[in-house]
């Protein structure tokens, strides 16, 4: 008898997402992959993302809920209650294209170790995927772990979370999500993840249309201390991830430059870190420079100073998207629901 094809698990933490998750489990559940489970864990929300999600149980999805505790501990509870070999992450407020899974799966023939890394395209959205451009990045090859992080750091490129698919044996030994990761928790994992891997095998092809949340997303750190706090520890560990696999010239140069394209979330708030960063591109034989506000803010540097300037250069994209997504909003309810199985 032939074989049955490896079970992958579909893996949703969910948090207030009524007005999404809907969609997302749809999307889930239109994968060609013809062996999954799709699993839900709701991290205490207290809209109705949790009774939606129920509503798809009659369709093989498994719901469970437990209290708040976030993103990364939802996700550590989610894979704790999968089976799969193979594991598919999705934020509750994104989409799959249908083939992702099936074309990424097909790819191991080709690349049969238990720890290559698969990732695949990603494009922006709003409330419309049909709106979503895929515009490849220096990203979208077969890459080596150093030669991976070298591009991300130096780039200011990343992934996103539901592009990745990875095995079991790659999740176990990359360990488990950190719950104290306050901001860039994806980034931080998943630099675990590739450190564990034979290396990145890119599927060309849409893979995931992941929606724009504004500012209330991990991805968002704003002036928020633990979060600017988790975003250096972050690159503190992408740094010598990469150093622990090429101290080259041109990779110390990339963690220069990753420690420059950052520098404008840490000064003049934490001095502190700032500084810790100057000494660390100083070690690397570079140096870090005092950022230089986009010349739509100078000005305001100039007449108020650093302090107002940035605060206002942080509240401006946050209220320009509140009405650019209400905007978008309003053209989605007028074309109706979307079709998950007419995605690229």
């Amino acid at each position: 008898m032939p074989l049955s094809p490896p079970l992958v698990s579909i893996l949703i933490p969910a948090y207030n997402c009524e007005s999404w998750i809907a969609d997302t489990l749809r999307s889930a559940l239109a994968q060609t992959w013809p062996n999954k489970e799709i699993i839900v864990v709701d991290d205490g929300s207290t809209d109705g993302t949790f009774a939606l999600a129920q509503q798809f149980t009659a369709q093989g999805v498994t719901a469970v809920t437990h209290k708040n505790q976030g993103a990364a501990a939802t996700r550590n509870k989610a894979f704790s209650f999968s089976k799969g070999e193979y594991i598919q992450w999705l934020d509750a407020d994104d989409l799959l294209s249908p083939t992702k899974i099936s074309r990424q799966m097909e790819a191991l023939a080709r690349c049969p170790s238990k720890y290559t890394l698969l990732s695949s395209g990603w494009s922006y959205f709003l409330s419309q995927p049909s709106k979503a451009n895929f515009v490849p990045t220096a990203l979208w090859h077969d890459l080596s772990r150093s030669e991976w992080l070298i591009r991300k750091l130096s780039l200011n490129l990343h992934m996103q979370t539901g592009t990745w698919l990875t095995s079991r044996e790659l999740m176990e030994k990359a360990g488990p999500w950190n719950p104290q990761m306050l901001s860039d928790d994806d980034g931080e994992y998943f630099c675990r993840v590739l450190m564990a891997s034979d290396g990145v095998v890119f599927v060309p092809g849409p893979g995931v249309y992941y929606r724009v949340a504004g500012t209330g997303n991990l991805s968002y750190i704003g002036r928020s201390n633990k979060k600017i706090e988790a975003m250096f520890t972050s690159m503190k560990i992408h740094i010598e991830c990469l150093r622990s696999l090429d101290d080259s010239p041109r990779a110390r140069a990339a963690c220069v430059q990753y420690l420059q394209n950052w520098s404008l979330q840490f000064y003049p708030d934490r001095i502190d870190l700032f500084t810790q960063m100057q000494t660390l591109a100083t070690s690397l034989g570079g140096q870090l420079n005092v950022p230089k506000l986009s010349w739509k803010y100078s000005w305001i540097c100039k007449l108020f100073g650093w302090d107002a300037a940035k605060r206002i250069q942080v509240a401006a994209p946050a209220l320009k998207w509140k009405w650019v997504r209400a905007a978008d909003n309003f053209l989605a309810r007028k074309a109706g629901p979307i079709d998950v199985k007419q995605l690229a």
